[in-house]
């Protein structure tokens, strides 16, 4: 694996990013903007974005707290794995995957294979506020949510730091800005993706 890149927040608005070459995959807690930033990289970079997390729920045909409740979260990890894997093989894009998602060893595995993870770092405060007023969160269905995120985040934290490359996400910039971002620093990976 890659020494990480890190990446503090400067501006690289004048990329001009080419095709890519592997899948570039976010990883992080929730609420640390996966989707949001996936969501416009991928626009950036005119390439398909993907979301296991979506893919999970279309193929089941229930939410993933519906999910969570009736089939219970090893359930819910064994069909992320199949479902990561499955876009990796299928399509180069950028792939956003759940929270828990990186944790495995097993997606670890697949991920540094077929793509690169970006961990899009945030505190927790940042992450707290960003999903203390949304019920989506099966893992903070507890008495006390803020103590369940705390323990989530100091027990992922050193799993995220594996990722090849890492973006401060401290709530300071927009979702463009994050983009930028994450561009800035997969400039140092030509591996992924060429800057014209």
């Amino acid at each position: 694996m890659s020494e990480n890149e890190r990446i503090s927040g400067s501006c690289a608005a004048e990329l001009t990013p080419g095709p890519l070459k592997k899948t570039i995959v976010m990883v992080g807690m929730m609420g640390a903007g996966k989707t949001a930033v996936g969501r416009a990289l991928a626009a950036r970079l005119d390439a398909p974005f993907l979301d296991s997390d979506h893919e999970i729920e279309a193929a089941a045909n229930m939410s993933i707290p519906e999910i969570f409740e009736r089939d219970g979260e090893p359930f819910f990890r064994a069909k992320e794995t199949q479902v990561i894997s499955r876009l990796l093989e299928e399509e180069r894009g950028v792939l956003s995957t759940g929270g828990g998602a990186f944790l495995a060893d097993v997606n670890r595995a697949v991920i540094a294979e077929k793509g690169v993870a970006v961990w899009l770092q945030a505190d927790l405060e940042v992450l707290w506020n960003r999903v203390k007023h949304k019920d989506t969160r099966p893992l903070l269905r507890t008495a006390d949510p803020r103590a369940t995120l705390a323990g989530l985040y100091d027990k992922r934290v050193p799993l995220y730091a594996k990722a090849d490359v890492i973006v401060k996400s401290d709530g300071q910039v927009s979702i463009e800005g994050m983009v930028d971002r994450v561009l800035e620093a997969l400039r140092a990976r030509p591996d992924v993706v060429d800057f014209n």
